[in-house]
């Protein structure tokens, strides 16, 4: 079977504020089901905007489209993401990511759901101190 997606049938859907700080847009590309539950999305930040501290409870990876972005594991150093960087996140590794605070940011982010429909936990906000 052969199914397509066009832009009309993809919504896009603002960040919550539980989530995201600033103004962050998320399209589902795709969505699989078991047993290996596939989310992939496009995900747009403008300048300065950011998720929250989360974790997966399965691996992640992001994929750079457009512009300049920021990554950082808890406790570990800022990365600088560019237009065709690859980034993997390990299974419950507390991250952040998000745009430059000069520079949109485009990625397409890959993860797993668990059976119970869990893709995401959210934690605190960055810091202006940390996203610095």
């Amino acid at each position: 079977m052969i199914r397509l997606l066009s832009e009309e049938q993809i919504p896009t859907l603002r960040g919550s504020a539980v989530g995201f700080t600033g103004t962050v847009w998320r399209d589902e590309i795709a969505r699989g089901g078991p047993p290996n539950d596939v989310r992939i999305y496009r995900v747009s930040f403008e300048p300065g905007s950011r998720t929250a501290w989360h974790t997966h409870p399965s691996w992640q990876v992001l994929h750079v489209l457009s512009g300049v972005g920021r990554l950082q594991r808890r406790g570990g150093e800022l990365l600088v993401l560019r237009p065709g960087d690859t980034a993997w996140i390990d299974a419950e590794d507390e991250h952040w990511h998000g745009a430059a605070p000069d520079h949109s940011f485009v990625h397409v982010a890959i993860h797993e759901a668990t059976p119970l429909d869990v893709e995401v936990t959210w934690l605190e906000h960055v810091s202006a101190e940390d996203y610095r």
